[in-house]
């Protein structure tokens, strides 16, 4: 028998697209909250993924669901339907406002059928100038020219146009903006209720509510954007339940699959019902092993226990790293909604949030940043409380190290 040839780094430079540029190191294994690298070094994961290991790594149902799916059916064409996916639509639509779902394989995907709907709807009932889409600056909506376009970040646009028209961006959390731009031609206003890549900012509940009012003044869709926020991260099945405000369609992924690829697009009946026969696909959207794990963890999620668990970790978290804040001045201000949580850098570290995240990477800890200036926090839903205490002790090591060189180099 053959061995395969060990693979490092270096190797990813050289077969690889340069458009990411990853750590040194290579994990190969993962157990609940922890990892290990090829030389077995070991590293607590408070970044899930970037909030898609809603369970961590190889939880034993998702392990199960997935084993037991693969010795049955693997993919079909959407010319048939499949039981994992439709057991899992039932149990969406039992849980939230919608009443009809839409499978895809990733966040930017569930984003791009929301934008289609939304223009596709407004067509149907009110005609074809009644297309302009409205988000926010700073908002991330997906990777495709379209959401990418949505989203409020000139950045990542530059160098692609040109981009898709129709699109307007206003601040988010202000509802006066918001007011000044919505007109009768505004098929859908486009939200996270906390945005993430822009900083892990919440929305306010005067905000989603005022935002609510100004598109039913207007005959305009809400689409909610819970790519990140949904599937138990905040402490709610999807983060728009905490408000008491249901929006029109809402877009999930990430934690959806805790690891294995899919999305998904919740919608009411009225507005789905635009989505007829021929208007839209995807070759893999609905694939039974998708839906068989994400249906594992949506049971796992979806109870009383495990998401009163997040708040109790959420303000576990929150008192360290308001603790570690206050005895470094490393960080300004703590914020975020249950286990999405963000340290903001303080004045004399602006700039540097990457700066904490290699270090907590050396100390034995992984995190995210979310932009140049937040640090972020992403850990399973379910992590052991003994793990994130010890996550939070590397990571004070990690940023009293980042502090420390700062005052020697000053």
């Amino acid at each position: 028998m053959t061995q395969t040839p060990p693979v490092t780094r270096q190797d990813f430079d050289a077969v690889m697209a340069p458009n990411y540029n990853p750590a040194a190191v290579i994990p190969v294994r993962g157990k609940g909250s922890r990892v290990w690298d090829q030389d077995n070094n070991e590293y607590i994961d408070l970044a899930g993924g970037i909030a898609v290991s809603a369970l961590g790594h190889c939880h034993p149902a998702m392990v199960d669901a997935l084993q037991a799916q693969s010795e049955q059916l693997w993919h079909l064409s959407n010319v048939m339907t499949n039981e994992p996916a439709i057991r899992l639509a039932q149990k969406l639509v039992a849980s939230t406002f919608a009443d009809r779902v839409y499978f895809c394989n990733s966040g930017a995907e569930a984003n791009e059928a929301a934008f289609k709907l939304a223009r596709r709807y407004a067509n149907d009932h009110f005609g074809a100038d009644k297309h302009e889409i409205i988000s926010f600056k700073q908002a991330f909506h997906g990777r495709t020219l379209f959401t990418v376009s949505v989203g409020g970040q000139p950045k990542y646009t530059e160098g692609f146009g040109p981009v898709p028209g129709g699109l307007h961006h206003v601040p988010f959390n202000d509802l006066g903006a918001l007011k000044a731009a919505i007109s009768d031609r505004t098929c859908a206003v486009v939200m996270e209720p906390m945005q993430g890549e822009g900083g892990i900012v919440p929305a306010t509940a005067e905000f989603i509510q005022g935002v609510r009012a100004l598109c039913d003044a207007h005959n305009a869709l809400l689409i909610f954007d819970e790519v990140q926020t949904g599937m138990g991260r905040t402490g709610h099945l999807y983060a728009y339940q905490a408000f008491g405000v249901a929006p029109d369609i809402l877009t999930s992924a990430k934690g959806l699959g805790g690891g294995f690829p899919i999305g998904a697009m919740l919608a009411t009946e009225q507005v789905a019902a635009s989505l007829v026969v021929g208007t839209h696909g995807s070759t893999y959207g609905g694939n039974p092993l998708a839906c068989a794990v994400a249906e594992a963890v949506i049971d796992q999620v979806n109870t009383p226990t495990l998401l009163a668990g997040v708040m109790t970790r959420n303000q576990k978290m929150r008192d360290a790293l308001e603790a570690l804040a206050a005895e470094t001045g490393a960080f300004r201000e703590i914020r975020g909604m249950g286990l999405l949580l963000g340290a903001e850098v303080s004045e004399a570290y602006a700039g540097q949030a990457r700066a904490f995240l290699t270090a907590a990477l050396e100390a034995g800890v992984m995190v995210l940043v979310a932009g140049p200036n937040v640090v972020r926090f992403a850990p399973a839903l379910n992590i052991p409380e003994a793990d994130l205490d010890q996550a939070m002790e590397r990571f004070a090591v990690a940023v009293r190290k980042v502090v420390g060189q700062s005052t020697a180099a000053a």
